[in-house]
């Protein structure tokens, strides 16, 4: 990468003998006013050029680059109010591991010039954004590695919980979709009584009682219908 050399600008005579201290410090800010303009445009076009880079990368599939741009697309979702949950619950799900969300945090930065984190907390709920991390909490340390049943059936608990607690302005509600998509990612009816019984040991609750309370009779059959065709184990 290569920038325009910057030149300090020749504004007038350079000081002579016998001057006065009031031009002396005359000349000193402005030069000082001129270095520091300088570095500025140097510092802004060094960030350009970055943010250029990352924005280049981020039309490649799976890249923290892209999931970063991912993430912003969900956040504006398309000019509509509020976040597009849905999309960003599913960028969420592609990560690798925490290793890549590192990396995702770096390019968004270097994309828009903002903190994810903080972005995110003022985009989301507190129960959705804590569903966010949960889901970036069920990944290994690096891509690759595998996660154990525990965690997997600890995370889906949590994610759970955090559909129950879904309030919509200060309104209690449900998030069923959060639900359904847990129920989706469980792979057979005994991940399911395991994952019941981390949530039992995490809450000090009954997932299944939490559950039909949280949804209308009607509902219920529904979703368990879900976990009714996952095979046994």
């Amino acid at each position: 990468m290569s920038f325009p050399q910057v030149y300090p600008l020749q504004t007038s005579a350079p000081p002579k003998e016998g001057m006065s201290l009031k031009e002396k410090l005359g000349y000193s800010i402005a030069a000082s006013v001129i270095l520091g303009t300088g570095i500025y445009f140097l510092n802004r076009g060094i960030k350009k050029q970055k943010a250029k880079k990352s924005d280049l990368k981020s039309f490649e599939d799976g890249t923290p680059q892209t999931i970063a741009k991912q993430i912003k697309m969900a956040f504006e979702n398309d000019g509509w109010f509020g976040t597009d949950l849905e999309k960003l619950r599913y960028v969420m799900g592609t990560l690798k591991s925490k290793e890549q969300w590192n990396l995702v945090l770096t390019e968004y930065r270097r994309q828009f010039n903002s903190n994810l984190l903080q972005d995110m907390k003022d985009e989301l709920e507190s129960s959705e954004y804590d569903e966010m991390m949960f889901i970036k909490e069920s990944k290994p340390e690096k891509s690759g590695q595998k996660i154990t049943k525990d965690v997997l059936y600890k995370n889906w608990a949590k994610r759970l919980k955090s559909a129950f607690d879904k309030t919509y302005s200060f309104i209690k509600g449900t998030d069923e979709k959060a639900i359904k998509t847990v129920f989706m990612e469980i792979p057979t009816q005994r991940d399911f009584i395991n994952m019941g019984k981390a949530y039992q040991v995490e809450y000090k609750s009954s997932f299944i009682n939490d559950l039909k309370s949280e949804l209308e009779y009607w509902e219920y059959p529904a979703y368990m219908t879900i976990i009714a065709k996952k095979p046994k184990a």
